[in-house]
């Protein structure tokens, strides 16, 4: 029988212990935590967002980096299998909007249980508070692991499933970077994703609290030369035409196109205002594109049903209807009142003015500032406040159709410390459980 440790009592730690186990292993699950799962109970906002129904094709659609590579853990264990994986030990799961899968009692800590009463049930160890410091090796193979400054105990694999950075008091301070660089792995590097963004404009900050739904979100990369010395972006035309005037003859046309502004993100749902910036489900989704070193605006459109002349049409109505109105006393009908002070500010029209008197050129910035509040960010929130880490131990250094390491034989990886991560509805769960459960599976059956 072969003796396996698995480093981490997370979502891909104990998917990989269960797995193990089910193929005859003796498994211990070494979690320096007082307790299993404490990443997976925050997850969802507490009700835990354990998959998605999407079928796979989808799925890997969804995933931002390195997508192949997870293809055999997939299709061996695919959202199917999980979710008769906590059906059939009694945690009961249903389908919301967006295929989101979450547990009938909306409580993350009925997966957590599910978990643990399984593993216990296969005679699964999980020592708690036991910080695994070292793994040992000989002839390039995994002889022993040691535990706090002293103990070493033997084993046969081991299973690192440590998380990446993100959410550092659940216990993700990057063991796993550490243990994979010592067996001469390299890391792409780790940066915190699906986090709130921070923005510079000053009215964000009225807005705190304000959820806005069915809107649309576009993030755009911008040229260092796109900006201005106010460090507000210039339009395209004016950057053509400056390119025109002062380069035309010593910059080639093809590098003046790249100057233009890049769309890396474009979506529709619901965002938050916060104290610093900005939130939400279409946020966090943004936020996967966002590189250190490149700047970025993002681009809302709060009525992006309709187009410009039907939005036109409808203020235009809404001034006939209040024509004895002032500016300020007409605009319940199109945003949250939290919103009004905002945009009255932001158009530039008066709030008293009597509607009767803006002009077209007046109504014509209102639909433009409805259909395209910019703002300017400035960074994350960082790894404290991000859902997952993006990076880690680089892929191609990893047999993906077992999860072990092709430096060091009985080394096996799974989870968020690999180099692979997804947007949010469930599909950085499923990359856990699968990747989790390949790992357990050919650790407890290979030679």
């Amino acid at each position: 029988m072969k003796n396996i440790a698995v480093i981490g009592a997370g979502a891909a730690g104990m998917m990989a212990a269960a797995a193990a186990a089910e193929s005859g292993a003796k498994v211990t699950i070494y979690e320096k935590n007082e307790k299993a799962g404490k990443k997976i109970y925050i997850t969802g906002k507490g009700r835990c967002n354990v998959t998605n129904n999407a079928d796979t094709n989808m799925f890997f659609g969804n995933v931002c980096r390195n997508p192949k590579f997870l293809y055999s853990a997939v299709y061996s264990f695919d959202h199917d299998s999980v979710y008769d994986f906590f059906e059939k030990n009694g945690c009961r799961l249903k389908v919301e909007r967006g295929d989101r899968v979450f547990p009938v009692s909306d409580h993350s800590s009925d997966i957590i249980g599910t978990l643990v009463r399984y593993l216990q049930k296969l005679h699964v160890k999980i020592s708690y508070k036991s910080e695994v410091t070292a793994i040992e090796y000989k002839d390039d193979t995994v002889v022993s692991i040691t535990v706090g400054r002293k103990e070493k105990i033997p084993v046969d694999a081991v299973i690192v499933c440590t998380g990446g950075l993100s959410y550092e008091s659940t216990g993700s301070t990057g063991d796993g970077y550490r243990f994979a660089r010592k067996a001469g792995h390299s890391l792409s590097q780790p940066f915190p994703s699906l986090v709130p963004l921070e923005v510079k404009e000053p009215w964000v900050k009225e807005l705190q609290g304000l959820s806005l739904k069915n809107v649309s979100v576009k993030m755009v990369a911008m040229d260092p030369e796109m900006e201005n010395t106010d460090g507000k972006a210039a339009k395209s035309k004016e950057v053509k035409a400056l390119g025109v005037v002062k380069q035309a003859e010593t910059v080639p046309e093809k590098r003046k196109k790249k100057k233009a502004a890049k769309s890396v993100y474009e979506g529709f749902g619901e965002m938050l205002f916060t104290h610093f910036g900005i939130s939400g489900p279409l946020i966090l989704t943004a936020s996967t594109c966002y590189e250190e070193g490149t700047k970025y605006q993002i681009h809302l459109n709060l009525k992006p049903a309709l187009t410009k002349e039907q939005l036109d049409k409808r203020i235009i109505r809404d001034f006939e209807e209040g024509n004895k109105k002032v500016f300020r006393n007409v605009l319940g009908g199109l945003f949250p009142s939290k919103l009004i002070p905002v945009i009255i500010n932001l158009s530039g029209i008066a709030p008293d003015k009597k509607v009767s008197e803006i002009s077209k050129a007046e109504r014509e910035k209102l639909v433009n500032l409805t259909q395209d509040l910019v703002m300017t960010v400035t960074g994350t929130r960082g790894f404290n406040e991000a859902i997952i880490t993006k990076g880690g131990v680089n892929v191609k250094e990893i047999d993906s159709s077992t999860m072990e390491s092709k430096f060091r034989k009985g080394l096996y990886f799974a989870g968020e410390v690999l180099d692979t991560d997804a947007v949010t509805g469930g599909f950085n769960l499923q990359i856990a459980w699968s990747t989790g459960h390949l790992a357990g599976m050919s650790a407890a059956m290979e030679e």
